[in-house]
């Protein structure tokens, strides 16, 4: 993405549809990105499977309804869609501005764990670009969340940056460290094919608790109790562990509502952190300008979350 070139809105040049398996529940999902006007923002177009309601999920913080082992917009006890990272990342990292997905479940399918198969099928399909400018939320001043031993910061850069750095007590894991600018080729070629991990000892715990009932070796990257991944295939990458909190992160703060200019740095970081980090940034109206078009002005009224002249971009928390 080059910033010099600011550019247009875009969208898909046509629907794509995905069918797979929630990594919590187990069951089968089906899935469509459909191309929508520009100014749309990602909506999530959510059908509760057990409620039989449709509703309209915007992909922005304020949807935000929990971050415990993945992230949830909406209402959990209600209508919400969870896991939504893989697919904001891929959507961000490739410049896909607006676009409706439509969903037949409360989870997103988990597909291989990672962005890849998104943005395989976003990259075959092209974009289209729109009328509209696309508007940036560029970091003025450093915002820095800490949580225990862990911490997250956004600070002024002129690009987007992601720098995440990782510390396990397991030994497959260990200290790991991931920095890179995020253009859509960067993104393609070193992170969108990191998958989603955990333990063996934690899943099984999951598994009584009726979570990660869709999880297997099809779709997550298991470290046995013997500290060894389990998967007989191994590593997609040496480090690739860094490399899936480096995805998570970018499809975390995708929920900006628009593209941030800056460099997100954390260590020991996850849903939670990088969601307050965000929240910190966006409530701090001196801490961030809007960039890339004249005609998107911030209106705030005290007290509102409101967003510039489009619901697409960035709600503005005072």
């Amino acid at each position: 993405m080059g910033m010099n070139v600011l550019g247009f809105q875009t969208t898909l040049l046509d629907r794509l549809e995905f069918s797979g398996v929630g990594v919590h529940s187990g069951q089968p999902v089906s899935m469509a990105l459909v191309p929508a006007e520009a100014n749309t923002g990602i909506l999530f177009s959510v059908t509760c499977p057990k409620r039989g309601v449709t509703r309209d999920i915007p992909a922005t913080v304020n949807s935000i309804g929990a971050t415990d082992l993945c992230t949830v917009l909406g209402d959990p006890a209600g209508v919400h869609i969870a896991t939504i990272e893989h697919l904001m990342a891929a959507l961000v990292a490739l410049n896909v501005d607006n676009v409706i997905v439509e969903i037949d479940s409360t989870e997103m399918p988990v597909m291989d764990g990672s962005a890849h198969d998104y943005v395989e099928a976003i990259e075959a399909v092209g974009l289209a670009p729109l009328d509209e400018p696309r508007c940036y939320i560029k970091v003025m001043k450093p915002v820095r969340v800490d949580m225990g031993s862990s911490w997250g910061e956004l600070i002024p850069f002129e690009g987007t940056r992601f720098e995440i750095e990782i510390d396990f007590d397991s030994k497959a894991i260990g200290r790991q460290v991931f920095k890179c600018d995020l253009t859509a080729k960067n993104f393609t070629r070193d992170i969108a094919r990191a998958r989603t991990f955990g333990f063996m000892k934690d899943v099984e715990r999951l598994w009584a608790a009726g979570f990660a009932l869709g999880s297997s070796l099809e779709n997550s990257v298991v470290i046995g109790n013997d500290n060894r991944v389990i998967n007989p295939e191994g590593l997609r990458y040496e480090d690739e562990f860094v490399r899936h909190k480096t995805l998570d992160a970018i499809g975390d703060l995708a929920l900006a509502g628009a593209p941030l200019i800056g460099c997100f740095r954390s260590y020991r970081g996850g849903h939670k952190l990088n969601s307050l980090v965000l929240k910190a940034l966006l409530s701090d109206r001196s801490a961030f300008e809007f960039v890339g078009a004249s005609a998107l002005r911030p209106r705030v009224r005290h007290g509102e979350l409101v967003a510039v002249s489009a619901p697409a971009y960035a709600p503005v928390l005072s």
